[in-house]
């Protein structure tokens, strides 16, 4: 593998461009090659801001470009499976942004390529490598709060993305595209979730009636170790952006995440105040960037990836069993 990688980047959005910035000025070991999106103006813009050389409107040219190295998947959900597919046909190493897909047959349909074609592939939780989620990580394993016995985390956007987006055929609903992110810790934490009993409700944005979500729920978890959790999900943090994570073990209790942005305080007659998170750019930025780093250097030093693609499915049959229970109102085993 080259001391410097190609990098290829697919889809140019919200996320697409920030990743886009990313890979052009913050990940040493990688060059932002190519960029693709079916928006050509929005790709070729892209390419002039980064200094990327191509910017393609098919990521089929994008895949078959053989200056590019490695791909990297930041399109829509219901696109990764495609994008996939391309990348591991052409044996491009792969990275893809959460979560895998919307159906349990697309990710898996992805797994037995991936394993075909024996290429890299490593997912994007983000959150696995922020300084605070990493250093409980580092505590739990160091003992420092004993067995850990209880789960619990909490997500909260400040306000919800448009009501199309919110579509459970665009964005796999609350619990896939929102709680991906905490059914991922809590195995990463905990171990493997058994069984989940969920429920959910239109509570906040009566225009989202009718679209087959919710936008407040909650899970319980029980674990396969006897440990039991909870997962609360909110489009209405309305404060701010707040994702805070609690473990409980048999001799201390580690808390994570904060709610403040800035190092300031006012305090007047009556009150004390402080700003907040506005988003998860400001919140895990760095995480977003190390997390791109780690992929570069695990190509480049030949290392296995962190987060793997059965870490993904994994998450996501938590996601799907959780979304199931709501619906049925009824506790639901995790495949």
């Amino acid at each position: 593998m080259k001391a410097k990688l190609n990098i290829g980047l697919v889809g140019v959005g919200r996320m697409g461009l920030a990743y886009a910035r990313y890979l052009a000025s913050r990940v040493p070991g990688a060059t932002l090659y190519a960029v693709a999106d079916v928006r050509a103006e929005a790709a070729e813009a892209v390419r002039a801001e980064c200094g990327a050389a191509k910017a393609y409107s098919d990521f089929h040219d994008l895949v078959g470009d053989p200056a590019v190295d490695a791909v990297v998947v930041m399109t829509p959900t219901k696109l990764h499976q495609a994008v996939v597919l391309a990348a591991a046909h052409a044996r491009k190493p792969i990275f893809c942004e959460k979560p895998l897909a919307l159906s349990l047959d697309a990710a898996q349909a992805m797994q037995a390529a991936v394993a075909q074609s024996g290429v890299f592939f490593q997912l994007g939780f983000m959150r696995r490598f922020d300084a605070g989620y990493a250093a409980a990580k580092r505590q739990i394993e160091a003992g420092v709060i004993g067995r850990p016995c209880v789960f619990k985390s909490t997500s909260k956007d400040k306000e919800r993305p448009s009501v199309d987006y919110l579509r459970p055929e665009n964005s796999g609903g609350l619990f896939i595209d929102m709680g991906i992110h905490d059914f991922d810790l809590a195995r990463w934490f905990i171990g493997e979730v058994a069984s989940v009993y969920s429920t959910g409700g239109v509570l906040a944005y009566p225009e989202m009636q009718g679209i087959g979500d919710w936008d407040n729920a909650i899970s319980n978890l029980r674990f396969r170790n006897g440990c039991i959790g909870v997962v609360t999900l909110s489009r209405n943090g309305v404060y701010g952006y707040g994702i805070h994570t609690e473990i409980v073990g048999t001799e201390g209790t580690l808390q994570i995440g904060y709610d403040r942005e800035t190092p300031v305080r006012v305090l007047k007659r009556d009150v004390i105040s402080h700003d907040t998170i506005p988003g998860f750019y400001e919140r895990f930025e760095h995480a977003y960037i190390a997390q791109l780093q780690d992929f570069v250097r695990n190509l480049t030093e030949g290392r296995p990836p962190p987060i793997t693609l059965e870490d993904g499915i994994a998450a996501q049959k938590v996601a799907l069993a959780a979304t199931q229970s709501a619906q049925e109102d009824r506790i639901v085993p995790v495949a």
